[in-house]
C-alpha cells in the first residue's frame, strides 16, 4: 500500500456514513477497473463528488502480496472519504483485507455485481447475489474483526429477475450489519439494456439503511431524476464521470478547467501515459470533431498531448 504524502498533513480516514446523514443526494464515483485510481479520484472530488471507490481489488491477492498492495492501493490526504472495493468469497480473507486498509480508508465494499466471466468463474462478483448467507457471513466477519465501529461495510449488487430474491438478499445483509447497499439496476446478463429503476425503488422501500442507485447516470439532472424515481439516498456514476468528471458540479460537458486540472494532477502523480491519455479521450469525446479525434487519439507521449492542448485550446 502506498500513502502519497503531498504535504506534511496526516489525515485520519473520514466516515462515509456521515454523508448519508444529510438531506442532500450523496454523489459517488463508482469503482472502475483501471480508471477510478487516485489521480482520477482527486480530480472528481474537485467537482462535487462526495465519495469515491477504488477499483475492485481481489482480496486474496491483496493479503498475500506486498507488491499487489503497493500497485493496487494508493491514497493521499485529499482522498477522503474513501471506500476500498474488494472481490472476495471467503469471510476470513475479506476481514484480513479490511484490517490492512482500515487505517487509510473509511470503509470497504464487497463486489457482488461484477458480471465478467472471469470473476463469476472464480466465485466473485455477481454470482454472490445467489449466496445471501455467504454475503451475510462476510459482512459479519468484517464487523466483528475491525475494532473501529465507524468503519463501513457496504455491498454493491445487481438485481434478480425475481425482485423478491434481491429484497431477501438485501434484508439479510442489513440484518448482518451492512452500512448501505449500492444497486446497479440491471440483471447479471444485461449490459446496455435500460436500467430497472423501479426495482431500485422496491429495494429502497423495503429497507431502512441507505440505498445508492447506479446505472446510466450521465448528468446532475439525471442524478436528481433517478433520486426522485427511486428515493435513493445516493447516486453512483461510472461512465458518466469518465466522459465528464465535472458532471456532479452541474456541467453538461467537460469544462476546459477540468481538463487543465486533470493534466496538472496527472503530472503531479506521475500517472502512466496510457491512463493519462485514455482519460482525456473520454473527457474530450463531446468537444472534439472527428478530424481532431483522429489526431489526438494517436498521440503517443505526454509532451505531445500538452503541446496539442496548448496549440488547439490555448491551455
Amino acid at each position: 500500500m502506498h500513502l502519497q504524502q503531498t504535504d506534511d498533513r496526516i489525515s485520519l480516514p473520514q466516515n462515509p456514513t456521515d454523508l448519508f446523514d444529510s438531506t442532500n443526494i450523496v454523489k459517488i464515483c463508482a469503482p472502475m477497473v483501471r480508471y477510478s485510481k487516485l489521480s482520477f479520484r482527486n480530480l472528481v472530488r474537485k467537482y462535487g463528488c462526495d465519495l469515491c471507490y477504488t477499483p475492485m481489488i481481489v482480496a486474496a491477492d491483496f493479503i498475500k502480496s506486498a507488491k499487489a498492495r503497493d500497485s493496487e492501493f494508493t491514497t493521499n490526504h485529499e482522498d477522503q472519504p474513501l471506500v476500498v472495493q474488494f472481490a472476495a468469497k471467503d469471510a476470513h480473507v475479506l476481514a484480513d483485507a479490511a484490517l490492512l486498509v482500515c487505517p487509510f480508508a473509511g470503509g470497504i465494499d464487497l463486489n457482488c455485481g461484477c458480471p465478467q466471466r472471469w470473476a463469476m468463474s472464480e466465485g466473485y462478483g455477481a454470482c454472490l447475489i445467489n449466496q445471501p448467507q455467504l454475503v451475510s457471513d462476510m459482512v459479519k466477519q468484517v464487523r466483528s474483526r475491525v475494532e473501529n465501529q465507524r468503519f463501513t461495510v457496504s455491498i454493491k449488487i445487481r438485481i434478480h429477475a425475481d425482485i423478491t430474491k434481491t429484497v431477501d438478499l438485501c434484508q439479510k445483509a442489513e440484518a448482518a450489519g451492512v452500512s448501505w447497499i449500492t444497486v446497479h439496476g440491471r440483471l447479471t446478463e444485461e449490459r446496455h439494456q435500460p436500467v430497472h429503476y423501479d426495482a431500485i425503488k422496491v429495494i429502497k422501500d423495503s429497507l431502512s439503511i441507505p440505498i445508492v442507485a447506479n446505472g446510466d447516470i450521465r448528468s446532475l439532472k439525471e442524478a436528481e431524476t433517478v433520486h426522485q424515481i427511486t428515493g435513493a439516498d445516493g447516486i453512483m456514476a461510472a461512465r458518466g464521470l469518465l466522459a465528464n468528471p465535472a458532471m456532479f458540479a452541474g456541467y453538461e460537458e467537460t469544462p476546459m478547467s477540468c481538463i487543465k486540472d486533470w493534466v496538472d494532477i496527472a503530472l503531479e502523480h506521475g500517472t502512466p501515459y496510457t491512463c493519462f491519455h485514455h482519460h482525456l479521450m473520454y473527457m474530450m469525446e463531446k468537444i472534439t470533431s472527428k478530424q481532431e479525434k483522429r489526431v489526438f487519439n494517436v498521440l503517443s507521449s505526454t509532451s505531445a498531448v500538452i503541446e496539442y492542448l496548448r496549440d488547439s485550446y490555448a491551455m
